[in-house]
Protein backbone atom coordinates (compact mmCIF):
# COMPACT_ATOMS: atom_id res chain seq x y z
CA UNK A 1 0.00 0.00 0.00
CA UNK A 2 1.23 3.44 -0.75
CA UNK A 3 3.06 4.78 2.30
CA UNK A 4 3.16 1.25 3.94
CA UNK A 5 6.72 0.17 4.55
CA UNK A 6 6.32 -2.89 5.96
CA UNK A 7 9.42 -4.71 5.28
CA UNK A 8 11.87 -1.50 6.89
CA UNK A 9 9.24 -0.99 9.78
CA UNK A 10 11.09 -2.81 12.76
CA UNK A 11 13.94 -3.41 10.66
CA UNK A 12 16.07 -2.07 13.48
CA UNK A 13 19.60 -2.76 11.60
CA UNK A 14 18.55 -0.14 9.19
CA UNK A 15 18.89 3.56 10.50
CA UNK A 16 16.06 4.61 8.36
CA UNK A 17 13.32 2.44 10.68
CA UNK A 18 13.50 5.22 12.80
CA UNK A 19 11.73 7.54 10.39
CA UNK A 20 8.53 5.14 10.82
CA UNK A 21 9.20 4.43 14.81
CA UNK A 22 10.90 7.41 16.71
CA UNK A 23 10.80 5.12 19.51
CA UNK A 24 12.12 1.99 18.12
CA UNK A 25 15.79 -0.03 19.03
CA UNK A 26 18.60 2.11 18.04
CA UNK A 27 21.64 -0.55 16.95
CA UNK A 28 24.18 1.91 16.10
CA UNK A 29 26.57 4.55 17.95
CA UNK A 30 26.27 7.17 14.96
CA UNK A 31 25.52 6.68 11.15
CA UNK A 32 25.30 8.87 8.38
CA UNK A 33 23.33 8.54 5.27
CA UNK A 34 24.91 8.79 1.53
CA UNK A 35 23.44 11.87 0.79
CA UNK A 36 20.76 11.06 -1.88
CA UNK A 37 21.21 7.62 -1.87
CA UNK A 38 20.21 6.83 1.41
CA UNK A 39 16.71 6.34 1.09
CA UNK A 40 14.92 5.51 -2.34
CA UNK A 41 11.38 4.73 -2.25
CA UNK A 42 8.51 4.35 -4.85
CA UNK A 43 5.68 2.82 -4.91
CA UNK A 44 2.40 2.76 -7.35
CA UNK A 45 -0.52 0.71 -6.85
CA UNK A 46 -4.14 0.77 -8.15
CA UNK A 47 -7.14 -1.15 -6.35
CA UNK A 48 -8.88 -1.11 -10.16
CA UNK A 49 -8.38 -2.05 -13.66
CA UNK A 50 -4.42 -2.23 -14.91
CA UNK A 51 -2.92 -1.35 -17.79
CA UNK A 52 -2.97 -4.97 -18.92
CA UNK A 53 -6.62 -4.88 -18.41
CA UNK A 54 -7.16 -2.43 -21.03
CA UNK A 55 -4.20 -2.59 -23.08
CA UNK A 56 -2.97 -6.40 -23.58
CA UNK A 57 -2.73 -7.52 -26.91
CA UNK A 58 -5.17 -10.65 -26.40
CA UNK A 59 -7.30 -10.39 -29.47
CA UNK A 60 -10.21 -8.83 -28.09
CA UNK A 61 -11.93 -5.83 -28.50
CA UNK A 62 -10.70 -2.35 -27.34
CA UNK A 63 -13.82 -1.18 -26.78
CA UNK A 64 -14.96 -3.90 -24.90
CA UNK A 65 -12.04 -4.37 -22.51
CA UNK A 66 -12.35 -0.47 -21.77
CA UNK A 67 -16.19 -1.18 -20.99
CA UNK A 68 -15.40 -4.53 -18.99
CA UNK A 69 -12.92 -1.88 -16.96
CA UNK A 70 -15.35 1.09 -16.57
CA UNK A 71 -18.26 -1.25 -15.50
CA UNK A 72 -15.89 -3.55 -13.19
CA UNK A 73 -14.38 -0.65 -11.38
CA UNK A 74 -16.30 1.73 -8.25
CA UNK A 75 -16.04 5.04 -7.35
CA UNK A 76 -13.76 4.05 -3.91
CA UNK A 77 -11.25 2.10 -6.34
CA UNK A 78 -8.17 4.51 -6.51
CA UNK A 79 -4.92 4.90 -8.23
CA UNK A 80 -1.72 5.75 -5.42
CA UNK A 81 1.86 7.02 -6.27
CA UNK A 82 3.98 7.70 -3.63
CA UNK A 83 8.14 8.75 -4.09
CA UNK A 84 10.46 9.33 -1.19
CA UNK A 85 14.37 10.57 -1.77
CA UNK A 86 16.16 11.07 1.37
CA UNK A 87 18.65 14.52 0.71
CA UNK A 88 20.30 13.71 3.73
CA UNK A 89 20.27 11.96 7.44
CA UNK A 90 21.97 11.28 10.47
CA UNK A 91 22.32 10.02 13.72
CA UNK A 92 24.04 10.06 17.02
CA UNK A 93 24.10 8.68 20.80
CA UNK A 94 24.51 11.12 23.66
CA UNK A 95 24.41 10.81 27.30
CA UNK A 96 27.08 9.61 29.72
CA UNK A 97 29.67 7.06 28.60
CA UNK A 98 28.93 4.36 30.55
CA UNK A 99 25.51 3.62 28.99
CA UNK A 100 24.62 6.43 26.48
CA UNK A 101 20.98 5.98 26.21
CA UNK A 102 19.67 8.92 24.10
CA UNK A 103 19.78 9.07 20.47
CA UNK A 104 19.35 12.07 18.32
CA UNK A 105 18.55 11.75 14.58
CA UNK A 106 18.06 14.18 11.74
CA UNK A 107 17.89 14.47 8.23
CA UNK A 108 15.77 16.20 5.54
CA UNK A 109 13.48 14.39 2.52
CA UNK A 110 11.36 14.69 -0.46
CA UNK A 111 8.02 13.20 -0.79
CA UNK A 112 5.20 13.20 -3.57
CA UNK A 113 1.76 12.21 -2.93
CA UNK A 114 -0.91 11.91 -5.39
CA UNK A 115 -4.13 9.60 -4.55
CA UNK A 116 -7.31 9.71 -7.22
CA UNK A 117 -10.33 7.83 -6.81
CA UNK A 118 -12.24 6.46 -10.06
CA UNK A 119 -14.64 9.19 -10.90
CA UNK A 120 -17.25 6.37 -12.02
CA UNK A 121 -20.51 8.40 -12.91
CA UNK A 122 -18.15 10.78 -15.25
CA UNK A 123 -16.62 7.66 -17.06
CA UNK A 124 -20.18 6.28 -17.81
CA UNK A 125 -21.55 9.49 -18.91
CA UNK A 126 -18.11 10.25 -20.84
CA UNK A 127 -18.74 6.18 -22.50
CA UNK A 128 -22.43 6.48 -22.89
CA UNK A 129 -23.68 9.70 -23.19
CA UNK A 130 -26.70 11.30 -21.68
CA UNK A 131 -29.40 10.25 -24.41
CA UNK A 132 -29.51 7.12 -22.75
CA UNK A 133 -29.61 8.20 -19.24
CA UNK A 134 -32.29 10.18 -19.28
CA UNK A 135 -33.51 10.93 -15.37
CA UNK A 136 -30.44 9.56 -14.29
CA UNK A 137 -28.42 11.54 -11.31
CA UNK A 138 -24.54 11.69 -12.20
CA UNK A 139 -22.87 12.29 -8.81
CA UNK A 140 -20.15 15.34 -9.04
CA UNK A 141 -18.79 13.96 -5.95
CA UNK A 142 -17.08 10.71 -7.74
CA UNK A 143 -14.40 13.32 -8.72
CA UNK A 144 -11.71 13.12 -5.60
CA UNK A 145 -8.01 13.72 -6.20
CA UNK A 146 -5.01 15.33 -4.34
CA UNK A 147 -1.27 15.80 -5.01
CA UNK A 148 1.34 17.19 -3.43
CA UNK A 149 5.17 18.04 -3.43
CA UNK A 150 6.71 18.26 -0.65
CA UNK A 151 10.14 18.29 1.84
CA UNK A 152 10.39 17.85 5.61
CA UNK A 153 13.25 18.69 7.94
CA UNK A 154 13.24 16.71 10.84
CA UNK A 155 14.71 16.29 14.10
CA UNK A 156 14.19 12.86 16.32
CA UNK A 157 14.68 11.90 19.77
CA UNK A 158 15.27 8.40 21.25
CA UNK A 159 15.46 7.30 24.95
CA UNK A 160 16.03 4.11 26.28
CA UNK A 161 14.47 4.36 29.48
CA UNK A 162 15.42 1.06 30.72
CA UNK A 163 15.69 -2.32 29.68
CA UNK A 164 12.50 -3.15 28.83
CA UNK A 165 11.18 0.37 27.48
CA UNK A 166 12.06 2.64 24.48
CA UNK A 167 9.64 5.65 23.99
CA UNK A 168 10.84 8.42 21.01
CA UNK A 169 9.40 11.85 19.19
CA UNK A 170 10.26 13.29 16.01
CA UNK A 171 9.71 17.05 15.28
CA UNK A 172 8.93 18.28 11.32
CA UNK A 173 8.77 21.07 9.34
CA UNK A 174 6.82 20.81 6.38
CA UNK A 175 7.90 23.07 3.42
CA UNK A 176 5.34 22.13 0.33
CA UNK A 177 6.57 22.84 -3.36
CA UNK A 178 3.66 22.20 -5.00
CA UNK A 179 -0.14 21.31 -3.98
CA UNK A 180 -3.32 20.72 -5.95
CA UNK A 181 -6.35 19.20 -4.07
CA UNK A 182 -9.95 18.69 -5.21
CA UNK A 183 -11.92 16.55 -2.26
CA UNK A 184 -14.55 18.23 -0.86
CA UNK A 185 -16.93 18.26 -4.39
CA UNK A 186 -20.43 17.77 -3.97
CA UNK A 187 -23.58 18.26 -6.27
CA UNK A 188 -24.87 16.61 -9.53
CA UNK A 189 -25.80 16.55 -13.56
CA UNK A 190 -29.28 14.81 -14.41
CA UNK A 191 -30.40 15.17 -18.17
CA UNK A 192 -34.82 15.31 -18.08
CA UNK A 193 -37.31 15.61 -21.19
CA UNK A 194 -37.26 19.44 -22.07
CA UNK A 195 -39.95 22.00 -23.03
CA UNK A 196 -38.26 24.43 -25.39
CA UNK A 197 -36.06 21.93 -26.75
CA UNK A 198 -35.88 18.03 -26.65
CA UNK A 199 -34.11 18.20 -23.48
CA UNK A 200 -32.72 19.89 -20.16
CA UNK A 201 -29.65 19.45 -19.02
CA UNK A 202 -29.86 20.19 -14.77
CA UNK A 203 -26.69 21.27 -13.00
CA UNK A 204 -26.29 21.55 -9.07
CA UNK A 205 -22.61 21.79 -8.84
CA UNK A 206 -20.41 22.95 -5.60
CA UNK A 207 -16.83 21.63 -7.38
CA UNK A 208 -13.55 23.30 -6.42
CA UNK A 209 -9.94 22.55 -6.86
CA UNK A 210 -7.29 24.41 -4.76
CA UNK A 211 -3.28 24.70 -5.62
CA UNK A 212 -0.85 26.33 -4.58
CA UNK A 213 2.71 26.58 -5.94
CA UNK A 214 1.71 25.64 -9.60
CA UNK A 215 0.76 29.42 -10.73
CA UNK A 216 4.09 30.84 -10.52
CA UNK A 217 5.91 27.55 -12.42
CA UNK A 218 3.07 27.08 -14.94
CA UNK A 219 2.28 30.36 -15.67
CA UNK A 220 2.89 32.69 -18.76
CA UNK A 221 5.71 34.73 -17.01
CA UNK A 222 7.18 31.06 -16.41
CA UNK A 223 10.12 29.85 -17.71
CA UNK A 224 12.57 26.50 -16.79
CA UNK A 225 15.42 28.57 -15.23
CA UNK A 226 13.18 30.63 -12.67
CA UNK A 227 11.32 27.14 -11.94
CA UNK A 228 14.08 25.24 -11.00
CA UNK A 229 15.01 27.77 -8.58
CA UNK A 230 12.15 28.32 -7.10
CA UNK A 231 11.84 24.67 -6.58
CA UNK A 232 15.31 24.48 -5.26
CA UNK A 233 14.69 27.42 -2.39
CA UNK A 234 10.81 25.45 -1.90
CA UNK A 235 12.76 22.21 -1.29
CA UNK A 236 15.23 24.39 1.76
CA UNK A 237 12.25 25.49 3.71
CA UNK A 238 11.56 28.31 1.20
CA UNK A 239 8.03 27.31 0.24
CA UNK A 240 4.45 27.00 2.45
CA UNK A 241 5.56 25.84 5.24
CA UNK A 242 3.86 23.27 8.11
CA UNK A 243 4.35 21.54 11.30
CA UNK A 244 3.69 17.67 12.29
CA UNK A 245 4.97 15.50 14.68
CA UNK A 246 5.41 11.37 15.48
CA UNK A 247 5.50 9.52 18.45
CA UNK A 248 6.00 5.60 18.46
CA UNK A 249 7.12 3.13 21.46
CA UNK A 250 9.20 -0.27 21.85
CA UNK A 251 7.98 -2.37 25.11
CA UNK A 252 9.73 -5.64 25.67
CA UNK A 253 7.08 -7.85 27.47
CA UNK A 254 9.99 -10.63 28.40
CA UNK A 255 13.10 -11.61 26.87
CA UNK A 256 10.89 -12.83 23.78
CA UNK A 257 8.12 -11.01 23.32
CA UNK A 258 7.96 -7.27 22.35
CA UNK A 259 5.08 -4.49 21.13
CA UNK A 260 5.48 -1.53 19.59
CA UNK A 261 3.55 1.41 17.88
CA UNK A 262 4.27 4.29 15.91
CA UNK A 263 1.81 7.26 14.93
CA UNK A 264 3.55 9.70 12.28
CA UNK A 265 2.70 12.89 10.39
CA UNK A 266 -0.23 14.19 12.99
CA UNK A 267 0.35 17.84 11.65
CA UNK A 268 -0.31 20.32 8.89
CA UNK A 269 0.52 22.89 5.83
CA UNK A 270 -0.56 26.46 5.69
CA UNK A 271 -1.02 27.76 2.20
CA UNK A 272 -0.25 31.26 2.17
CA UNK A 273 2.31 32.07 -1.40
CA UNK A 274 1.29 31.46 -4.65
CA UNK A 275 -2.03 30.32 -3.90
CA UNK A 276 -4.84 30.01 -6.58
CA UNK A 277 -7.95 28.29 -6.34
CA UNK A 278 -11.18 27.41 -9.14
CA UNK A 279 -14.39 27.41 -8.20
CA UNK A 280 -17.88 26.51 -9.79
CA UNK A 281 -21.19 26.82 -8.07
CA UNK A 282 -24.44 27.45 -8.38
CA UNK A 283 -27.87 25.92 -10.39
CA UNK A 284 -27.81 26.01 -13.86
CA UNK A 285 -29.92 24.53 -16.48
CA UNK A 286 -28.83 24.48 -20.11
CA UNK A 287 -31.62 23.66 -23.13
CA UNK A 288 -29.32 23.39 -25.38
CA UNK A 289 -29.59 25.02 -29.12
CA UNK A 290 -32.14 24.29 -31.96
CA UNK A 291 -29.99 23.06 -35.09
CA UNK A 292 -30.99 24.91 -38.17
CA UNK A 293 -29.40 23.42 -41.29
CA UNK A 294 -30.48 24.83 -44.36
CA UNK A 295 -29.22 22.70 -47.43
CA UNK A 296 -28.84 26.15 -49.10
CA UNK A 297 -29.01 29.77 -48.79
CA UNK A 298 -28.61 31.27 -45.31
CA UNK A 299 -28.82 30.02 -42.02
CA UNK A 300 -27.00 28.23 -39.00
CA UNK A 301 -24.28 26.37 -40.32
CA UNK A 302 -22.67 23.67 -37.91
CA UNK A 303 -19.97 25.60 -37.28
CA UNK A 304 -22.54 28.25 -36.39
CA UNK A 305 -24.08 25.72 -33.91
CA UNK A 306 -21.54 24.52 -32.17
CA UNK A 307 -19.81 27.84 -31.76
CA UNK A 308 -22.90 28.96 -29.77
CA UNK A 309 -23.14 25.78 -27.49
CA UNK A 310 -19.35 26.78 -26.76
CA UNK A 311 -20.54 30.10 -25.90
CA UNK A 312 -23.65 29.49 -23.80
CA UNK A 313 -21.45 27.15 -21.86
CA UNK A 314 -18.42 29.74 -20.77
CA UNK A 315 -21.93 31.99 -20.15
CA UNK A 316 -23.35 29.41 -17.90
CA UNK A 317 -20.20 27.87 -16.26
CA UNK A 318 -19.08 30.89 -14.70
CA UNK A 319 -15.11 29.74 -13.31
CA UNK A 320 -14.83 31.59 -9.96
CA UNK A 321 -10.73 32.29 -9.26
CA UNK A 322 -9.70 33.31 -6.03
CA UNK A 323 -7.16 33.65 -3.66
CA UNK A 324 -7.91 32.63 -0.83
CA UNK A 325 -5.23 30.69 2.11
CA UNK A 326 -6.12 27.31 2.83
CA UNK A 327 -4.84 24.52 5.25
CA UNK A 328 -3.64 20.89 4.43
CA UNK A 329 -3.65 18.06 6.48
CA UNK A 330 -1.08 15.43 6.32
CA UNK A 331 -2.15 11.59 6.23
CA UNK A 332 -1.63 10.31 9.97
CA UNK A 333 -0.33 6.67 9.77
CA UNK A 334 -0.28 4.22 12.67
CA UNK A 335 2.04 1.20 13.13
CA UNK A 336 1.47 -1.62 15.69
CA UNK A 337 3.10 -4.79 15.94
CA UNK A 338 3.51 -7.76 18.37
CA UNK A 339 7.03 -9.74 17.93
CA UNK A 340 8.48 -12.88 19.23
CA UNK A 341 12.09 -13.76 18.82
CA UNK A 342 13.79 -17.54 19.21
CA UNK A 343 16.82 -18.99 18.14
CA UNK A 344 19.57 -17.94 20.33
CA UNK A 345 23.02 -17.22 19.35
CA UNK A 346 25.50 -20.06 19.62
CA UNK A 347 29.13 -20.82 19.49
CA UNK A 348 30.42 -23.03 17.05
CA UNK A 349 33.74 -23.85 19.40
CA UNK A 350 32.11 -24.90 22.31
CA UNK A 351 28.27 -25.40 20.65
CA UNK A 352 26.76 -23.64 23.74
CA UNK A 353 24.89 -20.12 24.38
CA UNK A 354 26.63 -16.86 23.70
CA UNK A 355 25.64 -14.51 26.99
CA UNK A 356 23.73 -12.11 25.75
CA UNK A 357 24.16 -12.53 22.00
CA UNK A 358 20.88 -12.61 21.05
CA UNK A 359 18.42 -14.38 19.05
CA UNK A 360 19.05 -14.79 15.51
CA UNK A 361 15.53 -15.07 14.11
CA UNK A 362 11.85 -13.09 14.45
CA UNK A 363 8.42 -13.64 13.52
CA UNK A 364 5.27 -11.30 14.26
CA UNK A 365 2.09 -9.30 13.33
CA UNK A 366 2.35 -5.77 12.16
CA UNK A 367 -1.13 -3.72 11.54
CA UNK A 368 -0.50 -0.46 9.55
CA UNK A 369 -3.41 2.17 8.49
CA UNK A 370 -3.23 5.45 6.80
CA UNK A 371 -6.11 8.28 6.52
CA UNK A 372 -7.13 9.11 3.36
CA UNK A 373 -9.80 11.79 1.69
CA UNK A 374 -12.63 8.89 1.30
CA UNK A 375 -11.83 6.56 4.44
CA UNK A 376 -8.69 5.09 5.92
CA UNK A 377 -6.70 2.11 3.97
CA UNK A 378 -5.83 -0.83 6.35
CA UNK A 379 -2.83 -3.23 5.91
CA UNK A 380 -2.06 -6.43 7.74
CA UNK A 381 1.64 -8.52 7.66
CA UNK A 382 3.02 -11.36 9.23
CA UNK A 383 7.27 -11.60 8.93
CA UNK A 384 9.54 -13.58 9.45
CA UNK A 385 12.90 -11.86 10.21
CA UNK A 386 16.45 -13.89 9.96
CA UNK A 387 20.38 -12.99 10.91
CA UNK A 388 22.05 -15.61 8.51
CA UNK A 389 25.15 -14.39 9.55
CA UNK A 390 27.15 -11.22 10.80
CA UNK A 391 26.38 -8.35 8.79
CA UNK A 392 23.38 -9.94 7.02
CA UNK A 393 20.00 -10.45 7.91
CA UNK A 394 16.99 -10.40 5.97
CA UNK A 395 13.28 -10.12 5.90
CA UNK A 396 10.35 -11.47 4.53
CA UNK A 397 6.61 -10.49 4.69
CA UNK A 398 3.11 -11.66 3.39
CA UNK A 399 0.32 -8.58 3.32
CA UNK A 400 -2.91 -7.87 3.00
CA UNK A 401 -3.70 -4.74 2.08
CA UNK A 402 -6.19 -2.62 -0.41
CA UNK A 403 -4.49 -3.78 -3.53
CA UNK A 404 -3.80 -7.61 -3.39
CA UNK A 405 -4.20 -10.52 -0.65
CA UNK A 406 -0.94 -11.83 -1.80
CA UNK A 407 1.19 -9.47 -1.28
CA UNK A 408 4.65 -10.92 -0.67
CA UNK A 409 7.98 -8.74 0.06
CA UNK A 410 11.29 -9.54 0.77
CA UNK A 411 13.75 -7.01 2.33
CA UNK A 412 18.11 -7.59 2.51
CA UNK A 413 20.38 -5.05 4.75
CA UNK A 414 24.05 -6.26 4.43
CA UNK A 415 26.74 -4.56 5.84
CA UNK A 416 30.67 -4.29 4.43
CA UNK A 417 32.86 -2.88 7.09
CA UNK A 418 30.58 0.27 8.17
CA UNK A 419 28.75 0.74 4.71
CA UNK A 420 25.49 -0.45 5.06
CA UNK A 421 23.58 -1.16 2.13
CA UNK A 422 19.80 -2.55 1.85
CA UNK A 423 16.95 -3.27 -0.95
CA UNK A 424 13.53 -3.77 -0.37
CA UNK A 425 10.65 -5.20 -2.55
CA UNK A 426 7.14 -6.39 -2.44
CA UNK A 427 4.73 -8.33 -4.93
CA UNK A 428 7.03 -10.24 -5.85
CA UNK A 429 4.34 -12.31 -7.33
CA UNK A 430 2.99 -9.92 -10.13
CA UNK A 431 6.92 -9.23 -11.06
CA UNK A 432 6.27 -12.03 -13.71
CA UNK A 433 3.76 -9.38 -15.60
CA UNK A 434 4.18 -5.62 -14.20
CA UNK A 435 1.49 -4.34 -16.21
CA UNK A 436 -0.83 -6.28 -14.70
CA UNK A 437 0.66 -6.09 -11.49
CA UNK A 438 -2.16 -4.06 -8.63
CA UNK A 439 1.17 -2.39 -7.14
CA UNK A 440 4.93 -2.45 -6.95
CA UNK A 441 7.02 -1.35 -4.61
CA UNK A 442 11.20 -0.71 -3.76
CA UNK A 443 13.21 1.06 -1.54
CA UNK A 444 16.93 0.71 -1.40
CA UNK A 445 19.73 3.20 0.61
CA UNK A 446 23.30 3.28 1.57
CA UNK A 447 24.64 4.50 5.17
CA UNK A 448 28.00 4.46 6.68
CA UNK A 449 27.09 2.54 10.25
CA UNK A 450 29.35 3.14 13.17
CA UNK A 451 29.82 0.30 15.99
CA UNK A 452 26.81 -1.74 14.89
CA UNK A 453 25.51 -4.17 17.54
CA UNK A 454 24.35 -7.85 17.49
CA UNK A 455 21.82 -7.73 20.25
Amino acid sequence: MSQNKQILYGFSDIPQALLLNPGGKVTNDWYFGIPLLSHIHVNVGTTGSTVYDVFANDGRDFNLKLQNAIYSMKSNDFLSINEQLEVFSGGFKIGPSYEKDKYISFGLYQEFDFIGYFPKDYAILAYEGNQSNINRVFKASDFNAKAELISVFHVGYNKKVNKNFTFGVRGKIYSSIMNANSTNNKGYFITVDGTNNFYDHIFNLDLELRTSGLTSLTGDNANSETALKDIKKRLFLGGNLGLGFDVGFTYQLNKQWMVDASLQDVGFIRHTKDVENYKVEGNYVFEGVNPLFPETGTGQTAEDYWNEIKTQFEDVFVVDTTYTKYTTWRPEKLNVSVNYTFGEKTSQECNCLIPDGGYQNAIGLQLFAVNRPRQPQLALTAYYYRRIFKGLQAKATYTLDSYTLSNIGLGVSANIGNLNFYVMADNFLEYQNVYNAQSVSLQLGFNYIFKKHED
